[in-house]
């Protein structure tokens, strides 16, 4: 963009931010970046995708804990259809005694002996206990390190979901942010169309009735006017709506956008952009964490062949009087293995199950990489077609400004037609609507080339640079 078009933006974003002014005493001026920074801030819809990775790294954290050992604290109450108790008369040699073999003294000595005393009560019939159970798995077959892999590629999937949620919405305030300035610029384009075409139905007015021009050619300049408002009411609106739109997206009463259209001089290379996107643009990440995920839960679900081996230990910390209690010891360590043979949970399908999500991540992968290359390519030329369409522009509104400036002299001098006028002054409006459009169209090509690269500060940084004039105008008014 030249100097004297840089001038000409400059002075219309003057003039929009005095006319917004005097018109709400809450208008308040903002550059790009300050928006930028306004939506990151208050977007909810970039908060729900924060809440979802902060989701998935607390998820990550707790699968740290399947590698620590389990320590819990169990209690019980039995109640045993019997008390467990021993007689020793069940016990050789008394047994295996015949009583007639023994010494008559003897047997009947031990015949006078009661027969509760040869029972001893191992444990009451109501049995109360309470323990501290340890366990803690030293081998699991590769489960416990392949579903810490799961958790941990989710992490890196939510965190490419918010990235990409971010570039959408900066290049959706592009769209937004520069719409509110160019349909405030063709409104003032259809206004001064307005105001030119009112002269010209003057004119013709007088020039009918002094007998210069019929009155066709008065009525043509008048519905040349009447088609004029009508396109500046529509432009009006289109400003409105554009106002209503951005407010809307930055929470903001009535946002005014200062930084200006733009145009560079040296465009950015098509080679270089190719290259970071392939390399960085978080859709191929979040697939990476995809194939991440079904490579883990291929491990997680072969690891089910494998035998787990954990430690375990018990502490008695309250157990009732019987005999059985006094025997048994307080504490105990122990190691022990769990080998599975046959099992229902069907491994066999779901390792196949995970094998085909992981070919379907890497050809996803592989296809998204070709769709981003073309992408690039593609908004690469419209930026290139974009830049073109505002340079030929020029020389347009040159020959229509100069056609116009003939055409008004003839038309005064009844050497030309009132359609002739007419249709000179829309061609120039025509040329200048045209121009706007292409620059529009532009600065969101370019954005979106920044966006899918992962340029948005250099995207920021540019409109730093053609906004800073304005910011300094704006700041010297106040």
């Amino acid at each position: 963009m030249d100097k004297p078009q840089r001038a000409n933006v400059v002075k219309g974003l003057l003039l929009s931010l005095c006319i917004g002014c005097s018109a709400s005493l809450h208008a308040k001026p903002l550059t790009f970046e300050a928006s930028w920074q306004q939506l990151l801030k208050n977007s909810p819809k970039l908060m729900a995708e924060q809440q979802q990775v902060k989701r998935a790294q607390a998820s990550k954290e707790s699968s740290n804990s399947l590698s620590y050992p389990s320590l819990d604290i169990s209690g019980s109450y039995t109640h045993l259809e019997k008390p467990i108790e021993l007689d020793l008369r069940d016990l050789n040699p008394l047994a295996s005694i015949d009583p007639n073999t023994l010494p008559p003294g003897l047997g009947n000595a031990i015949g006078a002996i009661p027969g509760s005393l040869f029972v001893t009560p191992f444990t009451e019939q109501d049995v109360f206990r309470a323990s501290l159970d340890a366990l803690w798995p030293i081998y699991t077959g590769g489960k416990i390190t392949a579903a810490q892999g799961i958790k941990a590629a989710q992490v890196s999937e939510k965190q490419q979901q918010a990235e990409l949620t971010t570039r959408d919405l900066f290049t959706q305030l592009v769209d937004r942010y520069y719409a509110v300035s160019v349909t405030e610029q063709m409104s003032q384009t259809q206004a001064q169309l307005v105001q030119s075409l009112s002269l010209h139905v003057e004119h013709a007015q007088k020039l009918e009735q002094q007998g210069q021009i019929a009155k066709v050619e008065r009525l043509n300049a008048q519905v040349a006017l009447d088609n004029a408002k009508v396109q500046k009411r529509n432009a009006e609106r289109q400003h409105e709506m554009a106002e209503i739109a951005l407010a809307s997206m930055l929470s903001e009463r009535q946002p005014t956008p200062i930084s200006p259209l733009f145009v560079l001089d040296t465009q950015p290379s098509l080679s270089h952009l190719n290259k970071i996107t392939v390399k960085d643009h978080p859709a191929l990440k979040l697939l990476q964490a995809k194939e991440t995920q079904a490579q883990a839960l291929i491990d997680l679900e072969k690891g089910g062949y494998f035998p787990t081996v954990f430690l375990y230990g018990r502490y008695t910390l309250y157990e009732d009087d019987s005999l059985f209690a006094k025997m048994e010891p307080d504490w105990m360590v122990g190691v022990g293995v769990k080998v599975p043979l046959l099992a229902r949970d069907g491994h066999g399908g779901k390792v196949k199950a995970a094998a085909s999500a992981l070919l379907q991540a890497r050809h996803t992968k592989a296809q998204t990489k070709q769709d981003l290359v073309l992408l690039v390519e593609q908004n690469y030329r419209q930026l290139l077609q974009a830049r073109e369409e505002i340079e030929a522009l020029n020389s347009s509104i040159e020959l229509a400004q100069e056609n116009l400036r003939l055409r008004q002299v003839a038309f005064s001098q009844g050497l030309s037609t009132s359609v002739e006028r007419v249709d000179a002054e829309l061609k120039l409006n025509g040329a200048k609507v045209q121009q706007l459009g292409a620059q529009y169209r532009y600065v969101q090509t370019y954005a979106k080339l920044m966006a899918i690269s992962g340029q948005i500060d250099e995207f920021i940084g540019r409109t730093q640079q053609f906004a800073q004039p304005i910011q300094e105008e704006v700041n010297a008014s106040e």
